[in-house]
């Protein structure tokens, strides 16, 4: 059945549990259906909205404030692709503002539609963080229709009949379909982003990796080539890399696991330097004999403090993952070396006898702003090491 809103009530967000929350529908027309979570992080949108780990997700924005610095071509995280690749649409509290930056290209709002983001303005984001914190990440179709008509009853049915993202492979997807090469940078003023020259070769295996990953890594003197998510050990190892990276990516860490763990293991076997970042981080785990974990609400923002156990340094971190390592399966060769502080969760393991480590958390991002790139360097100095 077909039912009016409220005046001027031009978009929806329908739970699996029958909760309706109405507002002022922004960015692409439609609907679209996923996992909704919340996000802490002040500054930002335009590349936490383009990660490719927020696949299948809808994202609410706790900071009530989104839009005014615009958007631009260079602060795209996913390598292509629109919303079926990141994030599937967005929640905010106030209706995103103009654009008030020099460096932007588009409004917000434009920028949504050309990318098929379905968001949702107007809502009560205070109280939807609450109902994750307190039930988990609902399943959930968000609508946006300029005419405020809305079949509430099949979107709700949409959203229960969603089986989630455990079990889902999505880092094939989100793939690249073809290994290329990267040479660009950190960001420097005022030039931009700048090309480098490699010392040492790195093969990039991608989940679903970020654009600044790939630029943190160049900017250490790394060159680097990207491979597909499917890419066999015997053919990254055919390189004759210096070291490999095991990209961040979307899904759940044991699915996409079936295929990638048993390469990762041979990776890990040739003695070879290995870095592995949020589900990169998880399936090195796996295959160091670890378990992952469904988490409640994950963790989602740009206000992470967490503590590096080999120096004892706590750093500020970007967080983005609903699945956590399971700290009391980590077997005795492998060393805990990062730890939440919100939640104690694992947010870094080691191995003792070899050069392989990992990080749940993102290094490349900065919202500390600089508190994590030692990790991009620490992957260096393993690279010089095992020279």
């Amino acid at each position: 059945m077909t039912t009016q809103l409220l005046p001027g009530c031009t978009g929806v967000l329908a739970l699996a549990d029958g909760t309706i929350l109405q507002g002022i529908g922004v960015g692409a027309h439609g609907s679209a259906l996923g996992e909704v979570v919340f996000n802490t992080a002040m500054t930002g949108y335009q590349e936490i909205l383009t990660d490719p780990s927020y696949m299948s997700q809808i994202l609410a924005f706790t900071f009530p404030h989104v839009g005014n610095v615009g958007v631009n071509v260079e602060d795209i995280e996913q390598m292509g692709g629109g919303s079926d690749t990141s994030a599937r649409g967005a929640i905010f509290r106030d209706v995103p503002t103009d654009p008030a930056n020099w460096r932007s290209q588009n409004s917000f709002d434009g920028w949504m539609k050309s990318r098929g983001v379905v968001g949702l303005a107007g809502v009560d984001t205070r109280a939807l963080t609450q109902i994750i914190r307190d039930k988990g990440a609902p399943h959930a179709v968000i609508a946006h229709d300029p005419d405020g008509r809305f079949d509430l009853e099949a979107l709700v049915a949409r959203a229960r009949e969603w089986t989630g993202l455990v079990g889902l492979d999505l880092a094939k997807p989100a793939s690249t379909l073809q290994a290329f090469e990267w040479d660009e940078g950190l960001w420097e003023w005022p030039e931009g982003h700048p090309k480098t020259e490699g010392r040492k070769t790195v093969v990039v295996i991608d989940y679903g990796v970020k654009r600044n990953i790939l630029r943190a890594l160049a900017s250490t003197g790394a060159k680097i080539t990207v491979v597909p998510a499917t890419t066999t050990a015997e053919e990254v190892l055919a390189r004759n890399p210096d070291g490999v990276v095991l990209s961040n990516g979307p899904g759940d860490p044991a699915a996409t696991g079936e295929y990638a763990v048993p390469e990762i293991k041979k990776l890990v076997d040739s003695g070879k330097p290995v870095f592995g970042i949020c589900l990169g981080h998880q399936m090195l785990a796996l295959a160091l004999g670890a378990a992952t974990v469904k988490m409640d609400q994950g963790h989602h923002g740009a206000n992470h403090p967490v503590k590096d156990l080999t120096t004892g340094k706590v750093e500020i971190v970007s967080m983005n993952h609903g699945f956590t390592v399971d700290r009391d399966s980590l077997p005795d060769a492998v060393q805990e070396t990062h730890v939440s502080l919100f939640d104690g969760t694992n947010c870094g393991i080691q191995l003792k006898d070899r050069p392989v480590f990992s990080v749940q958390h993102h290094p490349e991002a900065s919202p500390g702003p600089t508190d994590s790139l030692y990790l991009f360097d620490r992957f260096h100095a393993l690279m010089d090491g095992a020279a």
